[in-house]
């Protein structure tokens, strides 16, 4: 596969390489808090049931905005926004025009890399529903740059 991420815009990739950006970290899986002051974004340790907390992968993924009405859209549209992701995801490093990591799936050609880069969620959140609402704010982590 050809470096298409440095060739292309977000908007001009087909959906295989939109999809195939996805380092997946599930980063973007996680509950987020946001300061209703500052807007700040505060990433907490719980995530959403349909994640498989193994895989770092949806479960119902094709489904997935039917299902969880705040599920994050990311699409092409929505890129001038993607300020909020880690500073590690691919969608918003290709937006800014910056390179991907090294351990990135496209470049090291293992899905495995990310995780032993210690970047995916793995190991590290529980599902939402064994998290009580007001408990949320006491699982805001450190350890996401954003």
């Amino acid at each position: 596969m050809s470096a298409f991420w440095l060739e292309k815009e977000l908007h001009e990739m087909s959906d295989a390489e939109w999809e195939s950006l996805c380092d997946g970290c599930a980063r973007c899986c996680m509950i987020k808090l946001q300061d209703e002051d500052t807007d700040e974004v505060f990433y907490t340790a719980a995530v959403c049931d349909l994640l498989d907390l193994d895989a770092c992968r949806c479960t119902r993924y094709p489904q997935r905005h039917e299902l969880v009405a705040d599920c994050v859209v990311l699409d092409a549209q929505t890129a001038q926004s993607f300020d909020w992701l880690p500073t590690t995801c691919a969608y918003r490093r290709v937006a800014n025009r910056q390179p991907l990591p090294d351990w990135h799936p496209l470049l090291s050609g293992r899905a495995e890399s990310v995780h032993e880069a210690d970047v995916s969620v793995l190991g590290k959140v529980v599902h939402e529903s064994t998290v009580h609402e007001q408990d949320l704010q006491s699982m805001i982590v450190r350890w996401i740059e954003q």
